[in-house]
């Protein structure tokens, strides 16, 4: 059925083609968009969206096209690969490169034919595979109905929508307005994404006379066009349809029967439908209402037990309903009939239709997930039973990684348990568990209201060891109490044994990781680590849990020499299997201590097993916590480009979102960005900060992050003032560590540009004794560094030669390789500028290579037209955030045309032809990083 269209031509579409031909020029030059038609059913979406993959703008894209179905909303990724395996079957075989050869399974790459629980890792894969794509040709998407696309398509889609406006990529969705699919949350989140919303307005009289004459034939009469246009409002679908039946019917389209157009109404078309219904026997309505009930999907033999009908009476019914249009084989014909049967039901009588569908479901032996699907489409009680198949049901939703179904069926559940009692709290503990993967505040608050309601202190304590020590270090006052005082209970470990003993230092350990910012949890660190002797925690898991915050803890206040908080941790990985769940274990603390105490060395292998582990689960939350790691493990092991790209993936996968992969991982994310001093990982993550974090310690990352960023754009008295609020926070926290949070040299940096001399040298001195007292090389080596520069001479000479020395003993060769610079900046000595290329070379630092080879001879700067203004860098990294022109005006409070010429010189200056290759451009020419 054409939609909008006559004879293949679009009507009255003008606006809208103009309006997306702009989206398809501006993805040309790396600028992505969403771009959403909406409206009522038949206003001429999908006629308008099949006219689009035809327009001449889309020439030079690769044009994806799907169409999703209600019947086909079970299928995994059938849009996905609706889009894609037309594309994919000429592709070279690059597109699979990197993160791309996760959605391997989509596509049956790896010959099983079967997802099994990899419907959450591979949308990593397929967004990765859709940029691979995109850098070949750019990319024109077309999915039709979104309110009925597949939840693995959706959830791609969704993550495609906020990565956009970085990709050569126009994503077009139509969407039928009022249909409850479409206000799921991953539906939402791509609607609201729209760059640009779209509503085909009815086609005007002529419009519909045109259509309709292309329909019956030229001896449609004018007068009899315009009868139909009265009629249907202009609404498309409803004029074809009309055209079809009176086709059909066999009157003429003449101006003597216009009146009998006018007679019939679209919403008589509804009422005509129901009114069928109504006139049928009493067995057709219950068949119906069976059917409706029951869903697309239902199986005939099902329907026809809950309509309380044997098989004859059942299959002569549908044959009849076949005949009268409203059943196509064993289903409704149209969505339009099923949903018209629910005029035929009271909200009473639709209840007990789903209470009896829950009985015969759950008697039959049908899957946990579709007893539990109709029960949540009712609101009485059921008892014991109904709970442990919500349960049940949502442990199977977790394990094919869908939360968000776990925790509905699991709320659903609350309902049939006593209003305080212990079962009432088993149900909480589940939801918890399943709403860490989605909202770690929402999972700390509801395991708070679990533990109040548990006897006794055993129970709580089980309770709360549910949740790790880095979810719960997020945990509010409330919960802190809670956990205080079962601990309390129990008293100290050391006087208790067994089971309790294990839980009271398990207890121990979440409370020490809340309380690391207090005085609690870290003064009494060191002496902590010497009661708990080796024997006793190599062979006790709950020992080692305790071990591994308080090493953690050691590392980020320097409250124990770097070198004993290696071995510590080395010894506590090596019994961390590299396959168990990352999120559940302690290895994230361990990492972490790991890599700022210049021992990173055991790591790397480590957390390539356990990535390889995530992807099989498809726990992309423990992937984004992973690729986190693994971006610090590479800075400080001097592999620059890996450091990047880690980076980049943990933030696609979400790194940054502390909700659901906590705070530890968005402050490593941070730390990461900062010491790579990469103006485009910076960016998008001061562009991903909505509003200023209620947690102080992602607080303080962000004021970093902004500090850096003023750096960048020359303003330094900015700077200044932020790094130093940022710093006296961190010394507040009590989290000294000079590999992790070097603010101090940042700082002297940007008082030497200040004039500030003595200032710099006094906080560049007061670091170095910190990193003197932790004891790791990387920090020892960098406060010389920082110090050389400072002073100058031969001095700093002295001191950069010394940084040199120590630091060639460290793993951070990004960190030798800015003192191998320094030296060659200050002596202009060819064979010092030798050393800097060939250690930049190795480790991919291409900007300082370039430098380098420039300060040789070899090359001419990329930067042919001078260094950015001011101006230029603010909107160059606006720009490489994601924002349009009219955007970054707005913000900068200049006009589109400003924009445009400061994005022109800085094209100009840097050698680019578009927006897509200013990121890596800027990458190549650096910005003023104050370290």
């Amino acid at each position: 059925m054409t939609r909008g269209c006559a004879t293949g031509v679009l009507l009255e579409r003008d606006d809208e083609t103009s309006l997306v031909a702009r989206a398809l020029e501006q993805a040309l030059d790396g600028i992505g968009s969403v771009v959403v038609l909406a409206g009522p059913l038949g206003n001429g979406k999908t006629a308008l969206l099949r006219a689009l993959s035809r327009h001449p703008g889309a020439a030079s894209f690769s044009v994806l096209h799907a169409s999703a179905t209600l019947m086909e909303r079970d299928h995994a990724f059938g849009v996905v690969r609706q889009l894609l395996e037309p594309v994919l079957a000429g592709a070279p075989a690059q597109v699979w490169s990197g993160p791309a050869a996760l959605a391997g399974p989509v596509f049956d790459r790896d010959g099983t034919g079967r997802l099994d629980d990899a419907a959450q890792p591979v949308q990593l894969g397929l967004l990765s595979l859709g940029r691979n794509l995109s850098a070949i040709k750019p990319l024109f998407v077309l999915v039709d109905d979104l309110q009925w696309v597949d939840e693995p398509s959706l959830a791609t889609l969704e993550l495609l929508a906020g990565r956009i406006r970085h990709l050569r990529v126009v994503l077009v969705v139509t969407v039928r307005e009022g249909d409850p699919l479409a206000e799921r949350p991953a539906a939402a989140s791509v609607l609201a994404a729209a760059t640009r919303r779209l509503r085909p307005r009815p086609l005007s009289p002529a419009g519909a006379a045109k259509l309709v004459r292309a329909k019956l034939g030229r001896e449609c009469d004018e007068a009899f066009g315009l009868a139909c246009h009265e009629t249907t409002g202009g609404n498309p679908l409803l004029l074809t349809g009309l055209a079809l039946a009176w086709a059909v019917g066999g009157e003429p389209p003449t101006e003597a029967n216009a009146e009998l157009v006018r007679a019939v109404r679209p919403a008589q078309a509804r009422e005509r439908l129901v009114a069928c219904m109504r006139a049928q026997p009493e067995p057709v309505r219950r068949l119906l209402k069976a059917a409706a009930v029951l869903g697309e999907s239902a199986e005939l033999d099902v329907v026809s037990v809950l309509a309380g009908l044997d098989e004859p009476s059942t299959a002569e019914i549908v044959r009849a309903l076949g005949r009268l249009g409203l059943f196509r084989g064993a289903g409704f014909a149209h969505p339009g009939a099923r949903e018209a049967v629910d005029d035929l039901m009271s909200a009473g009588e639709r209840e007990q239709f789903h209470l009896r569908a829950v009985r015969l479901l759950y008697d039959l032996g049908k899957p946990v997930e579709t007893v539990a699907g109709q029960l949540l489409a009712t609101s009485t009680p059921q008892g014991l039973w109904a709970v442990e198949a919500l349960r049940d049901a949502a442990h199977v939703a977790l394990r094919r990684g869908a939360p968000q179904t776990a925790v509905a069926y699991l709320r659903r559940a609350l309902l049939d348990t006593s209003v305080d009692g212990p079962d009432r709290a088993t149900v909480l503990v589940d939801l918890a568990s399943a709403e860490r993967l989605l909202d770690v505040n929402a999972a700390v608050r509801t395991l708070s209201y679990a533990v109040a309601l548990l006897p006794g202190p055993r129970q709580r304590a089980a309770a709360l060891i549910r949740l790790t020590p880095a979810v719960m270090g997020d945990a509010p006052d409330a919960v802190v109490s809670i956990l205080r005082g079962v601990f309390e209970e129990f008293g100290r470990p050391e006087q208790l044994s067994g089971v309790d003993r294990d839980l009271a230092l398990r207890l121990e350990a979440r409370l020490r990781f809340i309380c690391r910012t207090e005085s609690w949890g870290l003064a009494g660190t060191c002496t902590r680590l010497d009661e708990l002797q080796e024997g006793e925690w190599t062979d006790s898991g709950a020992a080692r849990e305790l071990v591994s915050v308080l090493v953690n803890s050691a590392a980020l206040t320097v409250g124990v020499p770097a070198r004993r908080v290696a071995v510590l941790a080395e010894q506590l990985l090596a019994r961390e299997p590299a396959s168990s769940a990352h999120s559940a274990s302690a290895a994230p603390l361990l990492v972490t201590a790991l890599g700022a105490a210049d021992s990173p060395g055991v790591v790397a292998g480590w957390l390539e097993r356990a990535l390889v582990a995530a992807q099989q689960r498809g726990d992309v939350v423990e992937q984004a916590m992973i690729r986190t790691e693994q971006s610090l493990i590479h800075l400080l092991t001097g592999r620059v480009g890996d450091a990047t790209l880690a980076a980049t993936d943990a933030l696609d996968l979400g790194a940054w979102n502390w909700g659901s992969v906590g705070t530890s991982a968005a402050v490593v994310s941070g730390a990461v960005a900062l010491q790579l001093g990469d103006p485009v990982l910076i960016g998008r993550l001061l562009t991903s900060v909505e509003a200023e974090p209620a947690n102080p310690c992602l607080a303080t990352m962000t004021g970093l992050l902004r500090g850096h960023a003023a750096v960048a754009r020359g303003e330094h008295a900015v700077a200044a003032l932020t790094l130093a609020d940022c710093g006296a926070h961190l010394d507040r926290l009590g989290w000294r560590n000079p590999v992790l949070f070097p603010w101090r040299s940042a700082l002297a940096l940007v008082k030497l540009k200040l004039g500030a001399t003595c200032d710099a040298i006094a906080l560049a001195e007061e670091e170095r004794l910190i990193a003197e007292e932790w004891g790791a090389a990387s920090g020892i080596g960098r406060t010389l560094r920082v110090l050389g520069r400072i002073v100058g001479g031969d001095r700093g000479l002295d001191l950069t030669g010394r940084a040199i020395d120590v630091l060639r003993t460290s793993a951070h060769r990004l960190e030798l390789l800015h003192a191998l610079r320094q030296r060659a900046e200050l002596t202009e000595l060819p064979d010092s500028w030798r050393s800097c290329l060939e250690l930049a070379e190795e480790i991919g630092a291409q900007r300082i290579a370039h430098r380098a080879r420039v300060a040789l001879g070899f090359t001419a700067p990329v930067n042919t037209g001078g260094k950015l203004t001011r101006s230029e860098q603010k909107v160059a990294m606006l720009a490489v955030s994601g924002r349009s022109n009219q955007e970054i005006a707005e913000m900068l409070d200049v006009t589109s045309r400003a924009v445009e010429k400061h994005l022109t010189n800085t094209y100009r200056k840097l050698g680019v032809r578009r927006r897509s290759e200013l990121a890596e451009a800027l990458r190549s020419v650096g910005s003023a990083s104050p370290a």
